[in-house]
């Protein structure tokens, strides 16, 4: 076995024993729902999560700091999508903030500093006003971001995080929505540490009935 494989192997491992310890095995209707119908995802025998979620939610903010490390010990047939959600007009420029972000590649540096800036600062990061010191402060270009927020791309992306939340049927933030059969939420799981735990012996179950 090559050191790149043998190092998977071991991640994998890794990641079906995290699964396994998961506090119980996952209960329909009680710990996950299932989604109905339901939602394509890419095919390729990947495992597709998404987590919908707001800057302007508190909860995500809680729950970004166990998501980001979460994220980083998912094995490699794993791909974690963000979804934005906007049940407001309020929440829109926060969509657009999000995949304005996105198309300047700034998401992994950045996603912490925007929980932060309107969290801990209470910054309103909705027109350029509000935008450009907090650009200028994290050190992304200010022009760009306002350029990228408003543009075709941004907005055609927001449209669609819209219809996705629909399509999953999602009532609240942050639900992470697995494979595009199952939803969970922290409220569901008893507590954001365990909702992890479900996502992973979900991810489990769905690898291992393919």
């Amino acid at each position: 076995m090559k050191r790149r494989e043998f190092t998977l192997a071991l991640g994998t491992m890794s990641f079906l024993a995290r699964a396994a310890r998961a506090a119980d095995n996952p209960v329909e209707g009680k710990d996950y729902t299932l989604v109905k119908p339901p939602v394509a995802v890419p095919a390729g025998g990947r495992v597709e999560v998404v987590e919908f979620f707001g800057y302007w939610c508190p909860h995500c903010n809680a729950f970004e700091p166990l998501l980001e490390a979460w994220a980083a010990k998912l094995p490699p047939y794993v791909d974690l999508r963000r979804i934005p959600v906007g049940w407001q007009a309020m929440h829109v420029p926060y969509q657009r903030l999000y995949y304005a972000l996105e198309a300047l590649g700034q998401v992994p540096a950045i996603q912490r500093k925007v929980f932060h800036a309107v969290h801990e600062q209470d910054l309103r990061l909705v027109d350029d006003a509000d935008v450009a010191p907090f650009a200028a402060a994290i050190g992304v270009d200010d022009a760009k971001l306002a350029a990228a927020m408003k543009s075709a791309a941004v907005a055609a992306k927001v449209k669609m995080a819209n219809k996705l939340f629909k399509e999953y049927g999602v009532e609240g933030v942050p639900t992470l929505a697995i494979g595009g059969r199952y939803l969970t939420t922290p409220g569901k799981a008893g507590s954001q540490e365990r909702v992890l735990q479900i996502a992973d012996a979900l991810i489990t179950e769905i690898r291992t009935s393919r």
